[in-house]
């Protein structure tokens, strides 16, 4: 394991240079062999998971999944605090912002990136906790994806940008993930469903989010500084990806639902109109439910 380790070291340095030694020796940023690990594992549970369950009876979870949300939710307001003070106390510079000149600011940003890495290994527990339920239909393309890749990424980020300009896109997804994480919290407590309105709007902000981000690191690679440039490009091109993948999960599970809700309504209508057949049908139906009450 040790020559494996040394051998995938020595390509990411030909292929991205020297690492930042600021993080060198770090929990789970010394080799990528772990987080590829991980990853692996992540995506058989995801496979073999839903096989292993479909002859079991579904899991609650209600207990673990509140504290689960809640202590993301704490994590992620943690984390919005301590990047948007860090960024302030060192004047990072919103257009680009290099990984040096921050000062002392520049650890405090590297400390937090660092849990917001770690953060994506405990956000594995989302599918896990699908799996288990056998909320199946959750567990879509765009959720895996999103989940397995970014636990990559930020590994990489990690070892090579691990402040400066990447602190953006880490602060609005933690004050995301706050809304997001109390909601499924919440939600977790049946008395409390009723009053929870706002999880289309956690799309919405997410897409505002990725939109926000591409603006920021486009402007450094207009008004470039030496924060390097092949990061900058290829966070455009994931958060595109993103954005496609959210903008298809939006139009499925919001415009659909709204066009199938109208035209129910409309079907009512219809069959309010047109009286007798359809009348008959409610009568029927009626009928039906008040058999099965007696049973």
């Amino acid at each position: 394991m040790e020559l494996l380790d040394k051998t995938i070291n020595s390509y990411f340095d030909v292929w991205l240079g020297p690492r930042d030694p600021r993080v060198k020796g770090w929990p789970l940023l010394e080799n990528y062999t772990p987080t590829f690990i991980f990853s692996v594992l992540y995506l058989l549970i995801v496979w073999l998971g839903p096989k292993y369950m479909r002859d079991k009876q579904p899991f609650s979870c209600r207990g673990i999944l509140v504290v689960y949300n809640l202590g993301l939710t704490l994590l992620s307001l943690y984390m919005f605090y301590e990047l948007l003070t860090g960024v302030l106390e060192g004047g990072y510079n919103f257009f680009c912002q290099d990984t040096h000149s921050g000062g002392e600011a520049d650890m405090k940003i590297i400390r937090v990136l660092w849990w917001y890495y770690f953060s994506k290994l405990i956000e594995f527990m989302d599918t896990f906790f699908f799996i288990l339920r056998k909320n199946n239909h959750q567990i879509t393309v765009l959720h895996v994806y999103h989940h397995a890749t970014m636990l990559n990424i930020w590994w990489f980020v990690m070892n090579w940008v691990p402040c400066g300009h990447s602190y953006f896109g880490a602060t609005l997804n933690s004050f995301i993930h706050v809304l997001m994480y109390s909601y499924y919290g919440l939600s977790a407590v049946p008395a409390m469903r009723p009053y929870l309105w706002w999880k289309k709007y956690i799309t919405q902000g997410q897409l505002i989010q990725f939109v926000l981000t591409i603006f920021q690191t486009s402007c450094g690679v207009v008004w470039p500084c030496a924060f390097p440039q092949g990061w900058l490009y290829f966070q455009i091109s994931y958060m595109i990806s993103l954005i496609i993948l959210f903008t298809n999960f939006y139009i499925q599970t919001y415009n659909k639902k709204a066009s199938s809700r109208r035209k129910e309504y409309q079907n009512g209508s219809t069959a309010t109109v047109n009286g007798y057949t359809n009348s008959f049908s409610s009568l029927e139906n009626n009928v039906k439910q008040r058999k099965q009450r007696k049973d």
